[in-house]
């Protein structure tokens, strides 16, 4: 996958509706370059003064985008996607929770037929501090995200929110923020975002913000063994009770595999600093760039 950044051309799907315009409003105050919207009852008007199209084919036709971010309801986004892939998007925000689990396999399997990156389904979106964001992360808030050197992987968007809170409170601000989903089914897995992370300029550490269920996690760790920069991670559900499944649909333990257990120990294993609360992140990272500043 590749981080969007302030010239990549970006589709609204779905731009009409409240959530549409009200963040298609916010995106463009912080310099995404929104170059049209997608609503097919309202093609050929104006809204938020760029033109609405009746596909993203029509779009992509009419002068191209890069990336697309959906503000579709959850019967709408197979049909959305496809316009995009088949279109020709090279991203997709697919910001949708409840999405039928079949139409997220289907299109799933034709993004990466076509080799479309899709973040998402069930996400807040990325931002790219300073440049632009996709979705509904509150990146012009400055007291959440500041221009910095420490890249944010997350699952959960209200998470991430406070992870980033802490990393500005602490005298850190962000590269770019990479919000997974939450869903069982996802396009960008943590491992994903952490390879692309690692690759951004600026980038010097990297925080995972991770939860119980699943593999992810463990699979991330594998990469991170491998990284000259620091990774500090906060997994979420480290107190829940045995078989305990959390809010997000991916959130499923399995036997021994996904649990809080499992995911620390092979984070640790890989040189991970995992922390026992998010409130603890600020300390983590200057310990962590203290290191860096000793071995150079």
């Amino acid at each position: 996958m590749r981080i969007v950044r302030r010239e990549h051309r970006v589709l609204v799907q779905g731009i009409t509706g409240k959530q549409g315009t009200f963040w298609t409003e916010r995106m463009q105050e912080y310099g995404t370059n929104v170059v049209g919207g997608v609503n097919p009852k309202k093609a050929g008007t104006e809204h938020c003064s760029v033109p609405v199209f009746g596909s993203a084919k029509e779009a992509m036709e009419a002068g191209g985008f890069d990336a697309t971010v959906m503000f579709i309801p959850p019967l709408g986004v197979k049909a959305a996607a496809l316009d995009a892939i088949e279109a020709g998007a090279k991203t997709i925000v697919c910001l949708t929770e409840h999405i039928p689990v079949q139409d997220v396999m289907y299109f799933m399997a034709a993004a990466r037929e076509a080799g479309t990156a899709i973040i998402g389904p069930n996400t807040a979106g990325t931002a790219t501090v300073g440049e632009c964001f996709l979705g509904f992360m509150p990146a012009f808030n400055e007291r959440i995200f500041k221009k910095g050197s420490v890249g944010v992987i997350s699952r959960s968007g209200s998470l991430a929110t406070l992870m980033c809170q802490n990393i500005v409170s602490a005298g850190f601000g962000q590269t770019a923020f990479l919000g997974i989903g939450g869903d069982p089914i996802l396009g960008t897995t943590t491992r994903d975002a952490l390879e692309a992370l690692d690759a951004f300029e600026g980038t010097e550490a990297v925080v995972m913000v991770g939860e119980i269920g699943g593999s992810m996690e463990e699979d991330a760790a594998e990469y991170a063994a491998t990284m000259d920069k620091p990774v500090v991670s906060f997994i979420a559900g480290g107190a829940a009770p045995p078989g305990k499944k959390m809010g997000h649909a991916g959130a499923i333990v399995m036997g021994d595999k996904g649990t809080y257990a499992s995911k620390k120990k092979a984070l640790e294993a890989a040189g991970v600093n995992v922390l026992a609360t998010p409130s603890h992140v600020g300390d983590a990272l200057k310990e962590a760039f203290g290191a860096l500043k000793q071995a150079s």
